[in-house]
This record gives C-alpha cells, structure tokens and sequence, in this order.
C-alpha cells in the first residue's frame, strides 16, 4: 500500500442500489498537499491508503466522506468500466426508440432464430 503521486489515475463506481448499473469515474492527481491528494475533478482523497473491499484491496477515502473510496486504475477497472458503458448505452436505447411494427417483426424473427436448437 502506497500513497498516492501526482499523475496517478484513480477511479470510483457508484451504484443507486442493486437493480442500478455501476456508474465508473476516472480522475488523476493532480496536487499534493500534506494530508490531501486533489484529483482533476476537483474531488479531494485523504493521502491515506486504507484497506477496502469494495472494488479492491486497497482504496482512498473522500474527505469528510470516508465510506466513499477511490482505486488505482487497473486494466480489469478499465475492462468493467468499458462492458457496464455498454450495457448503459444498450439501455439507454431501448428506452428512447419507439419500435415501429415492421421492427418488431425484425426483432421477433431473431429472438426465434437464437432459440431454435441447432
């Protein structure tokens, strides 16, 4: 466990309870101070690192908000961040669309195909 150095990228997830899609956040340090490390976005993470089991082993507490961690930025971080953006976008446009009945039929045709046993 280290503590944080100007340039290092961190990220967040949040998540609005279980049926919510996990939201990543990216930032990098930007300025020291004695206690702080100041991220890009302006959030501001004691220069502590504490053990977390929340995304990975080790995390930096929000100041004045310590159930909140931010992580070293990892491939695998990437990775998640990466399917979740998707799934998120998939979403997103299904809600907008407004199918017409020609699309339906389309769409039915290829849920048919993929149950058929092959």
């Amino acid at each position: 466990m280290r503590e944080l150095k100007v340039g290092d990228k961190v990220y967040n997830v949040k998540q609005d309870g279980f049926a919510d899609f996990a939201r990543y956040s990216f930032s990098e340090v930007v300025e020291l101070t004695k206690t702080l490390a100041i991220l890009k976005n302006g959030i501001r993470l004691y220069n502590q690192p504490r053990v977390s089991y929340i995304m990975e082993d080790v995390g930096y507490c929000v100041s004045r908000q310590k159930g909140v961690h931010w992580h070293l930025v990892s491939l695998q971080a990437i990775r998640k961040a990466q399917i979740e953006n998707q799934k998120i976008k998939v979403h997103d446009w299904f809600e907008a669309k407004e199918f017409t009945l020609e699309e339906k039929h389309i769409i039915y045709k290829e849920f048919q195909k993929s149950e058929e046993p092959f």
